[in-house]
């Protein structure tokens, strides 16, 4: 690990000693950010599995339903059946924190007019399948919307864990090392500077010692 460009000062270890504490508080505090957020995760994940094998199995019913109907219906009439909704869909997209990670949040409310049929057609022209269909996809909704939210979390929470392990790989691999590798050289450079300089009292002792008997 190459060392840093400084100069073997004292003032200058006492700068990296300093940096050096706070690479490691910050090291730590990142890792515990990191398992956290991967704890998360995989809560996530299995939610979203589940939550995607619903949605998947109810769409399956409700699409086989559609296409029975299409089937034995006349291409204008299920046109003309579907033409006009009468239910409509209201969303709220806010957002939440998780481990400072801001993921959307979605809250949807289905509004239906007083007095009118959840089914914008007569019964008399269409299938029973249709009917099927049309309520299969109206309640499967919230959880389509739930699963989307899900996954767009699971999605920024992932590129999240991801910047934090490399942050945590270059403090443990990188800099810290560097900082703890740079703080030896300092510590022999500054110890060899102090052996030198007792060497050369030494030395200016005993010649001054050796001069005083001279003249004695």
């Amino acid at each position: 690990m190459a060392i840093m460009n400084v100069n073997p000062t004292r003032m200058e270890l006492s700068r990296l000693k300093e940096r050096l504490e706070i690479a490691a508080r910050g090291h730590k505090l990142l890792k515990d950010k990191r398992d956290e957020m991967v704890r998360q995760y995989m809560v996530l994940i299995r939610k979203n599995k589940d939550i995607r094998e619903k949605v998947e199995a109810e769409l399956e019913v409700a699409l086989e339903n559609f296409l029975m109907a299409r089937a034995v219906m006349p291409p204008q009439i299920l046109e003309e059946a579907v033409m006009y909704p009468t239910q409509e869909v209201e969303l709220d997209i806010d957002k939440k924190n998780i481990m400072n990670v801001h993921v959307p949040l979605i809250k949807s409310r289905q509004i239906s007019r007083e007095g009118i049929s959840p089914y914008p057609y007569s019964f008399a022209t269409t299938s029973a399948e249709l009917d099927t269909a049309i309520s299969t996809f109206s309640e499967i909704l919230p959880n389509m919307l739930e699963l989307a939210e899900i996954e767009k979390t699971c999605q920024m929470l992932a590129d999240e864990i991801e910047k934090t392990r490399r942050r945590v790989n270059a403090l443990e691999y990188v800099m810290i090392p560097q900082l703890e590798e740079t703080i030896r050289y300092i510590t022999m450079k500054l110890d060899e500077n102090d052996r030198s300089s007792r060497t050369r009292l030494m030395k200016v002792k005993e010649m001054l010692e050796a001069r005083d008997i001279q003249r004695t």
